[in-house]
């Protein structure tokens, strides 16, 4: 009898050993691969959009905890200033973290806040272009005349990377990321002439169509860059992968109590409404 009890146990806690190994290994999997590496970033200056909260906050503790002066461009100051005590509480340096608020969707806003930046450095070694909006949910123009998400992904990034220009040709070796995404794969060909018109606006594609700008933009200026005689600045584009970051928060997992509710299957779940949409 204690020996059939024993076991019991024995397989019981067998079953749960198994149970934990699986999990854990299915979650390093699905993590990704890690930058481990030690590299330095001191004296550096880097700008960065969009970074009061998920991938654009992470890239902003990483490179200032390396040693890095970080300018945060991000729409809200309030928000802006809790990423920093929030980034401060992690180990930045506050010193090096610098809010400029910027709203991409805004020109004016560009301008006043590269003039800015312009004037307070004499090179730039980083730009990383990230903030963004997905399927946000009504067509709408900004004062500028442009549906909001293709200025706010696209022509507002265009525009800030040609006034920081003159501030990465400075540096010795200067670096430009254009965040996209693999969206960009299907958005229909991009027609200027339609693409600030109501008619026919679709949430998808006016995501998608911003991506795929964002990827050509980096192409055209890698062309452009190399036949400047004496060049140190190079442009990459990348898809940072899937994220449960506010760039959800225009999605039905963004609502309550469904956000709570699904909680434990985020990922797998995204992965089925990404597919659903085309996004993957």
């Amino acid at each position: 009898m204690e020996a059939s009890f024993v076991e019991s146990l024995n397989i019981f806690d067998c079953k749960w050993i198994l149970i934990v190994v699986v999990v854990t290994a299915l979650r390093f999997y699905f993590k990704g691969a890690q930058f481990r590496e030690l590299n330095t970033a001191k004296g550096l200056v880097a700008v960065i959009t969009g970074c009061n909260s998920g991938i654009g906050r992470e890239i902003v503790r990483e490179l200032n905890l390396r040693g890095a002066k970080v300018y945060m461009l991000c729409r809200s100051e309030d928000r802006a200033r809790n990423a920093v005590i929030q980034l401060v509480k992690l180990g930045c340096n506050p010193q090096r973290l610098l809010v400029k608020v910027v709203d991409l969707a805004q020109f004016k806003s560009v301008r006043i806040a590269a003039a800015e930046i312009m004037e307070e450095e004499d090179h730039l070694d980083i730009l990383i272009n990230n903030a963004g909006i997905m399927l946000y949910p009504k067509f709408k123009l900004t004062d500028d005349g442009h549906e909001l998400v293709w200025q706010t992904n696209y022509l507002g990034h265009f525009l800030l990377t040609e006034l920081l220009l003159p501030l990465l040709r400075a540096a010795p070796s200067a670096r430009i990321v254009n965040v996209s995404a693999l969206a960009h794969f299907y958005a229909d060909p991009i027609d200027l002439q339609l693409i600030d018109r109501r008619e026919g606006w679709d949430s998808r594609q006016s995501y998608s169509k911003s991506k795929l700008a964002m990827v050509m933009h980096a192409f055209e200026l890698t062309r452009r860059l190399r036949a400047c005689e004496g060049s140190h600045v190079t442009i990459n584009v990348c898809h940072p992968g899937l994220c449960n970051t506010r760039l959800m928060r225009y999605t039905p997992l963004a609502q309550k109590p469904l956000n709570y509710l699904t909680a434990p299957f985020r990922f797998f779940i995204l992965c089925i409404i990404l597919k659903y949409l085309k996004f993957q």
